[in-house]
């Protein structure tokens, strides 16, 4: 802590730790007021959520005074929103805790190679010890594949449309778990996703890069994220919006409906709304490379408590001890990303 303040005025870490907690707090806990909440192939829900998504920005958005809207940053809502499609069915697959904390991990790698290499024309940031940097980087990859080795509990049924994301065991005696094949299925898309959601920020981070370069077309625009976030929102609700229509044209316009996961699918869309507005805010007064790490793996712990110790959908003493390994290492890897700018 005491390093941490060295780095920075201590009314400047306060103020980017609160917002930082508040995201983890946030991100950590979206996805759980639809656990137990039917949500057939989930393309509904997805819907309402980003509805709501759009919604709060539009709020942010008249609060800070209709910052100047740049295109391009919907491009990284639409990156969102291609990942997201798929969380209902990672959960399906392999739970709540185990879904976020493996996507978490490869979003936390993809935004951190991005921003320290200067992929996609973005600047590099450099780091005072590169070589705790690579370290943390190299730890959270290996968390990744630690938590491929952990069994989730998680209920199916024949007709997995019509059942919660997770069943109530008293209640439901036929609770098996969770085949191989629906795991590695549900591991892969979390891996794809992790790395969609570690791509939705490098349109914004390009803009405020280019903001000092005369030449550029974004010279001149705004360093404040907060800002971006409007515009990014827009691509999200445009882009599921658009998914929506297809899904509903393929399904010969007869969607599965589910009236049940309006409120829910609207209040986990306000939390995440909420945690992105928390995270930018967060950047302005600590570096991206500082808060990246702890946000992505912060977020995962917060999930892997829930699933854990409220759904129990990690049993074992083995698989609890793996659980318990790769989550200190994933906390691990991302303490060293951040005292690696700090040190």
């Amino acid at each position: 802590v005491a390093l941490l303040f060295s780095a920075a005025p201590p009314s400047t870490f306060l103020y980017g730790l609160s917002a930082n907690i508040a995201a983890v707090l946030l991100f950590g806990s979206c996805t759980v007021p639809i656990k137990r909440i039917e949500t057939g192939d989930g393309m509904f829900f997805y819907w309402v959520s980003c509805a709501a998504i759009w919604i709060v920005s539009k709020v942010g958005d008249l609060l800070l005074s209709s910052p100047t809207f740049y295109p391009l940053a919907m491009l990284g809502g639409a990156i969102w929103a291609t990942g997201n499609i798929a969380v209902v069915t990672i959960i399906k697959s392999i739970g709540l805790g185990l879904g976020i904390l493996i996507w978490g991990s490869f979003s936390l790698l993809m935004g951190w190679t991005s921003s320290r290499f200067g992929w996609f024309w973005i600047v590099p940031q450099q780091v005072s010890r590169p070589i705790l940097n690579y370290c943390g980087a190299g730890l959270c990859l290996l968390s990744g594949m630690i938590f491929f080795f952990v069994k989730s509990d998680v209920a199916l049924s024949s007709e997995s449309e019509t059942v919660p994301l997770l069943i109530d065991r008293v209640s439901s005696p036929s609770s098996i778990n969770v085949s191989f094949l629906a795991l590695m299925l549900g591991c892969l898309l979390a891996v794809m996703v992790g790395l969609l959601y570690g791509s939705c920020f490098i349109p914004i981070l390009y803009i405020m890069s280019h903001s000092p370069c005369p030449d550029s077309v974004y010279y001149g625009a705004s360093v404040f994220a907060m800002d971006y976030v409007y515009a990014q929102n827009c691509g999200i609700f445009l882009t599921s919006t658009v998914y929506f229509v297809i899904y509903c044209a393929v399904r010969s316009n007869k969607p599965r409906v589910y009236s049940r996961a309006i409120l829910p699918g609207f209040l986990s869309g306000l939390m995440w709304s909420v945690g992105t507005y928390c995270w930018f805010l967060a950047n302005n007064y600590l570096s991206p490379v500082i808060t990246y790490p702890i946000v992505t793996a912060g977020y995962g712990l917060v999930a892997a408590l829930w699933g854990s110790l409220v759904f129990k959908e990690i049993k074992g003493v083995v698989n609890c001890s793996i659980f318990f390994l790769a989550s200190c290492v994933v906390l691990t890897g991302s303490l060293l990303t951040a005292l690696s700018k700090l040190l």
